[in-house]
């Protein structure tokens, strides 16, 4: 047997190894449930309102009715997926609290496996549902913005990595969303309420970053060394991200799971924003995390040895530089941002077995918008392609927002074909 060959079979054998490497049973399905949080602003402070009936209805038939608590928050549980309609007893409502005059008592919804669904009712206080329209559509471009700001860091982080492997390997790797799967796995896996969850978020990390050090070690470093073209490689990523993504499945299933400290909690009001504590947090790290690669990249002896590969690999290697050792621990790199992406897009959507898959076409989306091999341009991409996607719900269904992804990409580089912050090439 060649070789190549000999070398590929390894190194899928020791990919699958480390994936298997943990008893990764199907983790038990969380209790799902409608949930939600009644308040109304009296005296510029928002009050919860208590002893509202919230019931909700399936096919016709009666699930379940609750009463919001003293904290206005309600949760009625479903029995499984599917479409249901809540419905707010408006008699229940305290003497001068009304629905906002353009809202609904009754609204349509879906529950998705593994998954609790928040519904929010808008409450005024005395004529205050006449004059709203305006403050409410600008408090919803306010909450849209947050979260699209909040999504665009998380997907930077994972943007980064895949930017900065690029750079110095010139391979488009699809098995990138696989790297952003295993650090949330991973973490899920180990936050089985024996240690705490930080813990197991420091242990997944660990493993992802090793996970990208062995894709480099055991397939890629023995395909540059044997001249396999850029193509080829692109060809491998993509059967690896396949054989990896339904390994996963086949270990944890296909249903989404929360890890167990983070499954519902309460929101914290800024304004017209409802931010939860890990929102709050997720923001927090992503933001220390990015200044920390950024510090890293332009100060450090590493940051410009990276840089210099980047540059001119030939260059770099007759200066002295350890060409191979700086691509591995870019692959360390990439694989521990993309495990870190991974864990806090699992806090704010779950965990499911193709979520990193999902997210790849936005990653690609917003590195080529950013600009090809920058780091500076992936972070950019991201936040500009987080904003967009979520401010699009304002004229589109939700289901179609990362259409407008694709087309401001099309937009931008029909304008500016190197990206954003990317470095226009002449060729021929």
């Amino acid at each position: 047997m060649p070789k190549l060959a000999k070398n590929c079979i390894a190194g899928l054998a020791l990919i699958l190894v480390l994936v298997l490497s943990f008893p990764i049973a199907v983790l038990a399905q969380s209790e799902q449930a409608i949930t939600g949080t009644l308040r109304v602003e009296i005296n510029e402070e928002r009050t919860p309102v208590a002893g509202v009936d919230i019931s909700v209805v399936q096919g016709g038939e009666e699930v379940g009715v609750e009463t919001t608590a003293e904290d206005g928050t309600f949760a009625v549980t479903v029995p499984g997926d599917g479409a249901y309609s809540v419905t707010l007893n408006t008699d229940s409502l305290p003497e001068g609290v009304t629905l906002q005059a353009d809202a609904t008592e009754t609204l349509e919804v879906r529950v998705e496996s593994g998954n609790n669904k928040a519904v929010i009712y808008r409450l005024v206080s005395g004529d205050q549902g006449e004059t709203s329209a305006f403050s409410d559509q600008a408090g919803k471009v306010a909450r849209l913005v947050s979260n699209g700001v909040r999504f665009g860091l998380i997907m930077a982080m994972c943007s980064i990595g895949l930017s900065l492997i690029f750079g110095t390997t010139q391979l488009v790797n699809f098995a990138h969303g696989e790297l952003v799967t295993f650090g949330a796995v991973m973490a899920l896996v180990l936050d089985n309420g024996t240690i705490p969850f930080l813990v197991a978020a420091a242990l997944a990390l660990a493993l992802a970053a090793g996970f990208g050090a062995a894709n480099d070690l055991v397939i890629w470093r023995p395909l540059r060394k044997r001249g396999t073209g850029l193509i080829s490689m692109m060809v491998i990523s993509i059967g690896l991200s396949i054989l990896i993504r339904f390994v996963i499945l086949w270990q944890v299933g296909g249903d989404r799971q929360a890890y167990s400290k983070y499954r519902i909690q309460e929101g914290i009001e800024i304004g017209p924003l409802s931010l939860t504590p890990r929102d709050l947090i997720a923001m927090a790290i992503s933001i220390v995390v990015l200044v920390a690669v950024a510090y890293m990249i332009n100060k450090t002896k590493f940051g410009k040895a990276m840089r210099a590969v980047a540059d001119n690999r030939d260059l770099a290697e007759s200066s002295g530089i350890n060409v191979q050792q700086v691509i591995l621990y870019v692959w360390v790199l990439g694989g521990l941002l993309a495990g870190l992406g991974g864990i806090l897009l699992g806090l704010d959507q779950q965990v499911r077995w193709n979520m990193g898959f999902d997210l790849l076409l936005l990653i690609f989306a917003a590195v080529t918008l950013g600009g090809l091999g920058t780091a500076y341009g992936a972070l950019v991409g991201s936040l500009v392609v987080g904003i967009f996607i979520e401010l699009s719900t304002l004229v589109v269904a939700p289901e179609l927002k990362s259409v407008g992804a694709l087309m401001i990409l099309i937009i931008i580089l029909l304008v500016r074909p190197q990206g954003i912050l990317g470095r226009a090439e002449r060729v021929g």
